[in-house]
């Protein structure tokens, strides 16, 4: 049986709903809420029939789409869930998706000679050894990086709909500097991963230069249907972070040359595994080699720099030089023991 989005989203609905143990759900009460949320997310605003919900707990409580969720009704109107920790979200999906997903998974792995899929390869190995590991009980034969005490993973998908279908938000972010969070609109242009964090490149209404926010920072947000959304008519995105290392920047950034002297040791490890796709080597001896870089300045390039420590040195321009040797100083000085 194939599931439409619709039908998802109605089944997800009610299954936070009874999730909630805090307060007693009617069927009024579950219509409303998929009402709610198709809205939300297909601006579908005729409402659901009660028989559509009827047949929704019921197919839900049946083993035809592997959920058999234990939903009860009590005083003959309350439904809840028997078990407190039930969720269709925790149950094994069943023989045909996996088939499915399978079918779905060679049709990649036959595509993934083609340029198009080339940034695609790590993401079929990840399914296809997921797959295996849940079907076959076969062991893990790849791992990934991956942080599950990260924040804010779940903000992708519905911010990812709101650049796809170019809507306005009202963002409250608290950014680690600040003492209490911010109510701004944003126009939201792009979700980028940088070393497994997720950013959003986003122009706030009041302002004319793009703004990098931090999703693990972002505490909730909501479109706003009746604000005009303004689209990005800068660089394209495709080369906006081509002089850049990591996400910070904005659009009024410039790249400038740098230049970094790498000892004997690690310069093997830089020549192979290059610093940044502009790196070009100038010079290499016994000493070891002289790089250049053409990068715009900012935290995530001294971080790099800085997690070098002593194999690395700076030789230009002069103000970055300064800026790294003041913070190399600043981290010496916790290890300097103190006079009695």
């Amino acid at each position: 049986m194939s599931i439409n989005k619709l039908a998802l989203i109605r089944y997800k609905t009610i299954d936070e709903c009874l999730q909630n143990r805090f307060r007693k759900w009617t069927l009024d009460d579950l219509i409303e809420k998929v009402s709610n949320a198709l809205y939300e997310y297909e601006g579908i605003s005729t409402g659901i029939s009660k028989r559509t919900i009827q047949a929704d707990i019921q197919l839900m409580r049946s083993d035809k789409l592997g959920y058999n969720a234990p939903i009860i009704v009590t005083d003959k109107k309350y439904y809840s869930y028997e078990d407190n920790t039930f969720s269709i979200t925790k149950t094994p999906i069943n023989n045909a998706d996996v088939e499915k997903m399978k079918e779905i998974v060679g049709v990649l792995k036959h595509l993934n000679g083609f340029n198009y899929f080339d940034e695609m390869s790590d993401m079929i190995t990840k399914l296809e050894n997921n797959i295996n590991k849940s079907t076959k009980g076969s062991r893990n034969c790849i791992q990934f990086e991956t942080n599950h005490l990260l924040k804010g993973i779940e903000h992708i998908n519905p911010l990812y709909q709101a650049i796809l279908n170019q809507k306005a938000l009202l963002i409250e972010y608290k950014s680690f500097k600040a003492k209490a969070a911010q109510h701004q609109i944003y126009f939201p242009y792009l979700l980028k991963e940088y070393r497994n964090r997720w950013f959003l490149i986003a122009k706030p209404k009041k302002g004319n230069v793009l703004i990098t926010l931090a999703l693990d920072r972002i505490i909730e947000f909501q479109e706003l249907p009746n604000e005009k959304f303004v689209p990005y008519e800068g660089i394209d995105f495709e080369r906006y972070f081509n002089d850049l290392l990591g996400v910070t920047k904005t659009d009024r950034d410039r790249a400038i040359k740098i230049i970094l002297h790498v000892n004997s040791a690690n310069a093997p490890y830089v020549l192979t595994k290059p610093i940044h796709p502009s790196q070009t080597l100038v010079k290499e001896d016994e000493t070891g080699i002289i790089i250049r870089l053409d990068l715009v300045l900012n935290f995530e390039l001294e971080r790099e720099i800085l997690g070098f420590g002593e194999s690395i040195k700076v030789l230009g321009p002069r103000h970055f030089k300064s800026r790294i040797a003041k913070r190399l100083k600043a981290a010496m000085e916790h290890y300097e023991e103190k006079a009695e």
